[in-house]
């Protein structure tokens, strides 16, 4: 009784604690609000929390965290909070704002939207992004090829959000948000929602919310079939956070997976994994110099012997 009574506190976690931030962007202190550290503050505090909770009602024993995994979700996490999030603000958010200012491009309608619908817009729209974006992934090898060493991983926990090829951890965090004049505050806290459900979507914490929930948001179910190891179980679940975008463009299956990742379940170093994309080229590359190497034994092996 005590651990189902444990379990049903749980699965209602994850919608507390977006309404938790929803009400901390919405009614926070105004010196905090103000505050560019805030938000970066909040993000990695959510993984934090997350994982924390792992520890206390674990999903799977074989998803639980190691130092070598630790070690590099560390690293991950600190890439995509600096050097992605600058290169995508420089590369995409700054030219869009630039674009904006010269077209005279102005959406007054989204800025006198109440407060919660410019948080659902901003969300909508990201997600929308992010979904199509996940979707080419899995469908096209260039991109596929950015996208695998995130399906090589062969646990799941709350950090595991920003493991991945850098150039995936860049494409996937573009959006067209810059175009939207919305406040900062339903901005941050539409980042912290989707922040929150996300890292849940990857935690090894026992925790199903109820229907209202998974109908609408990607749960640990959903995305770990996705990981699931087998081939068809990739192709399904694409939603980052809104799940109901697979319900709507016919992707969504039903199921859970426990053994998850790719090939022969190796882990990729952080090394593998950055330089996975051009794998191709540089085995050819070898593959070239190699045959290159045995013609010339060919032809010098005759002339040394007469």
């Amino acid at each position: 009784m005590e651990t189902s009574l444990k379990n049903r506190v749980f699965n209602y976690i994850p919608p507390a604690m977006i309404a938790a931030v929803l009400l901390f962007w919405a009614y926070g202190p105004e010196e905090l609000l103000a505050n560019p550290w805030t938000m970066i503050i909040i993000s990695p505090l959510i993984v934090v929390v997350i994982l924390l909770l792992e520890q206390i009602n674990e999903r799977h024993a074989g998803w639980r965290m190691n130092r070598q995994e630790f070690v590099a979700d560390l690293y991950y996490n600190v890439l995509g909070a600096t050097l992605i999030a600058w290169l995508v603000k420089a590369m995409a958010e700054d030219p869009l704002l630039s674009i904006k200012a010269s077209l005279g491009i102005t959406t007054q309608w989204a800025a006198a939207l109440p407060w919660l619908a410019q948080v659902m817009l901003v969300v909508t729209v990201h997600e929308f992004g992010q979904y199509w974006m996940h979707r080419l992934m899995h469908n096209w090898t260039p991109f596929w090829l950015t996208h695998a060493p995130h399906h090589h991983i062969t646990q799941l926990n709350g950090s595991k959000g920003w493991v991945g090829n850098p150039i995936e951890l860049f494409l996937i965090s573009l959006s067209v948000i810059a175009l939207f004049d919305l406040k900062d505050t339903a901005i941050f806290a539409a980042y912290s929602v989707t922040g929150v459900i996300s890292t849940f979507a990857h935690a090894n914490v026992r925790a199903d919310p109820p229907i209202w929930y998974s109908f609408f948001f990607t749960t640990i179910r959903n995305h770990s079939l996705h990981h699931s190891t087998d081939y068809e179980s990739t192709r399904c679940n694409y939603g980052n956070s809104l799940i109901l975008l697979d319900r709507i463009f016919g992707t969504y299956r039903e199921g859970e997976g426990i053994l998850v990742g790719q090939d022969d379940r190796r882990r990729l170093s952080i090394w593998e994994q950055t330089v996975f994309p051009f794998q191709p080229l540089i085995d050819r590359y070898k593959a070239r110099r190699a045959s290159a190497g045995r013609a010339g034994d060919d032809q010098n092996g005759p002339a040394a012997t007469a």
